[in-house]
């Protein structure tokens, strides 16, 4: 498994995960609170957290939710959180944000998404958003031990391998292959050929290539098509034997 809980270290995220109900299958943090960014002079102490809660049950999780954090939702809390669900699981990719919430003395941001519908998004690549966010390096803070979520958060990074493979050379680096993988989930975003920042993949996996590294190296290193050269931090596609020639 190449996804991992945080260790005792995570102890300032899970003190932001007390304001929140429990049940959770997965929460992990990302984005440039998380890893260093480059670029726009990064400060991570004063950069906005991320989170995603995944749920088994979201009408439950919204129900307690706004018990302890009804200030956190918009106009939609007066609709309840069967409506808020609908909205959750039936617009744009299946996840609902809170922004610019106070918590423990930091503004985070967090959104919420069905456990069903995130393991739809990581198999099939539905809409490539939350999955997405999981083929660059999170911080897991928790991770229950659903057998399926598992496999499908393994099978959303060998997936994301096997598409870098196609756009790359023979002969790469392992930055080459990380800026692949990274650019993958803003293909065909309009923000990415005008506007906030072109080089946004770029500012991504630069800083971070050892964290890309630990999240990708054993996949890597088992991967038939590859001979991953760690030492170089290169990697070469293996040539395929043509079986269309013998008859």
């Amino acid at each position: 498994m190449a996804l991992t809980a945080l260790p005792s270290s995570g102890v300032a995220f899970r003190r932001v995960l007390a304001h929140f109900p429990g049940e959770l299958s997965l929460a992990f943090a990302y984005g440039s609170g998380v890893f260093r960014q480059a670029g726009r002079g990064w400060d991570q102490k004063n950069a906005m957290l991320d989170l995603v809660f995944t749920v088994d049950d979201p009408v439950v999780w919204h129900t307690k939710n706004l018990k302890k954090n009804w200030s956190h939702y918009s106009f939609l809390k007066i609709l309840g959180p069967r409506f808020i669900t609908s909205v959750q699981n039936n617009y744009g990719a299946g996840v609902y944000y809170n922004p610019l919430i106070m918590c423990d003395g930091r503004v985070i941001k967090y959104g919420v998404i069905s456990t069903s519908i995130l393991i739809e998004d990581l198999l099939n690549w539905n809409n490539l958003y939350i999955a997405g966010r999981l083929q660059k390096p999170v911080k897991i803070v928790v991770m229950n031990e659903n057998v399926i979520l598992r496999s499908a958060l393994d099978k959303n990074l060998k997936s994301a391998v096997t598409a870098a493979f196609l756009m790359l050379p023979e002969s790469f680096s392992e930055e080459d292959l990380f800026m692949e993988i990274a650019g993958l989930s803003y293909s065909g975003d309009f923000r990415m050929v005008v506007g906030e920042e072109k080089s946004k993949v770029f500012n991504i996996v630069k800083p971070n290539v050892a964290h890309f590294r630990e999240l990708y190296g054993s996949i890597l290193q088992h991967n038939p098509q590859v001979v991953y050269k760690t030492q170089q931090g290169r990697l070469e596609i293996k040539a395929q034997k043509d079986n269309s020639l013998s008859s």
